[in-house]
């Protein structure tokens, strides 16, 4: 199994085209060869390569930022003396005078394959500015670490943000190569862009079902996305953002729990079993306690449910995070009618719109957990359609 930086660093065919051409990359934490090597510092090591700068999305080319909305600023690589320009300080595209410094970007992130992790976002603006400047793309290609499973709604006209680049649902289901494909087709783009595929990649595989377990190292994509199993469980606990139950951040599992210091999660727990137990499918649910070190909740116990998919109750087709996130709410919501579930501030810079639609890119999941009248079966009838769509619009972009 090869990543795509790997087959760039060992094919020179693949490099020639690059040939007395600049080269910047895009990179973050996990960007790094099967050596464990940053790919700034491999790709810098080549003789034949010209790397005149580099772009760090959220939380960092190095990954030091902890939390969501914390900006980073641009720097000049000590070791390389190279310009770092931030793509999360205050701008979230590249300047025009950033697109100077370059004649080909190579993308090398390692996404999670949801919808609202942002480096999906960045992907558009590069190829956006790639476009209007005359310059190229070549994304490094990784794995999607969730595999091809599809689920949630499809963002709807107008939500667009930060943390919703275009109209795919939750769970996408494709490598970011993949994905850039995708943009440059919707949104008419006329850019020079390559994928350096993958060798051997095979999402549907045991154990690790799109992350190739035993045989890559797990590198944190940004500080709290600590596991395989942290990623599996994201594209629900994500919504966590937009509540006020924790979702673990200021503890060792973050994004793999919730909870809060006044619910009874025994109680969500059976309530969850009890209008949907089909909705718990492929994973392990545990009630425990936690006190988060900061963040929400701090310094406070709460009970709250752990997600458990690394033992072998694991189902990858059954397993759907979305909708057993969206059962906590509306169990949460049953139990306890009066409960201050969403949270309103600026989500990802959105002014005036409630966080938790933010993240769903659109109202609908919160007015299905709010209507005392809404039962799964009509959260179903709105998601199954969006899901059957995308699994048909995607598929002349899947290169695996």
């Amino acid at each position: 199994m090869k990543f795509g930086i790997d087959r760039l660093l060992e094919d020179p065919a693949l490099r020639a085209p690059l040939a007395g051409r600049r080269i910047s990359l895009l990179a973050h934490p996990a960007s790094v060869t099967a050596t464990l090597e940053h790919s700034l510092d491999a790709l810098c090591a080549c003789p034949d390569l010209n790397v005149t700068s580099a772009f760090g999305p959220q939380h960092g080319l190095r990954g030091d930022k902890q939390d969501n909305m914390v900006e980073s600023p641009d720097f000049n690589d000590p070791v390389h003396g190279i310009p770092v320009f931030s793509l999360y300080g205050e701008v979230r595209k590249p300047t025009d005078a950033s697109m100077q410094t370059f004649d080909v970007l190579l993308v090398d992130l390692q996404d999670l394959g949801c919808r609202i992790y942002t480096f999906i976002t960045t992907l558009r603006h590069v190829l956006e500015a790639a476009a209007k400047h005359g310059k190229a793309v070549w994304v490094l290609d990784r794995p999607n670490p969730i595999g091809r499973p599809v689920e949630g709604l499809t963002l709807r006209p107008g939500w667009e943000s930060f943390v919703g680049a275009g109209p795919m649902p939750m769970r996408h289901g494709l490598t970011l190569g993949e994905l850039g494909h995708w943009f440059i087709a919707t949104l008419k783009l006329d850019v020079e862009y390559r994928v350096i595929e993958m060798q051997g990649w095979s999402p549907g595989a045991a154990p690790g079902f799109g992350w190739p377990l035993g045989v890559r190292t797990w590198v944190n994509p940004s500080p709290n996305a600590a596991n395989l199993w942290m990623a599996r469980a994201y594209p629900g606990t994500v919504m966590l953002e937009g509540a006020t139950l924790s979702e673990g951040r200021g503890t060792t599992r973050p994004l793999e729990l919730f909870g809060a210091p006044d619910i009874d999660a025994r109680r969500v727990v059976q309530e969850m079993a009890a209008l949907a137990p089909q909705w718990l499918n492929g994973c392990r649910l545990r009630d425990c306690w936690f006190e988060p070190t900061f963040h929400k909740h701090v310094h406070q116990l709460c009970h709250g449910v752990q997600i458990h998919t690394e033992d072998p109750s694991y189902d990858h087709d059954a397993f759907r995070p979305w909708r057993l996130q969206a059962l906590a709410f509306k169990a949460i919501r049953r139990l306890y009618p009066d409960y201050p579930l969403w949270r309103d501030f600026p989500y990802e810079y959105e002014i005036g719109k409630l966080a938790i639609d933010v993240i769903n890119g659109g109202p609908a999941l919160r007015e299905w957990v709010d209507d005392p009248a809404a039962a799964p079966k009509d959260l179903e009838a709105l998601t199954v359609p969006d899901e059957t769509a995308w699994l048909e619009e995607r598929r002349p972009y899947e290169l695996y």
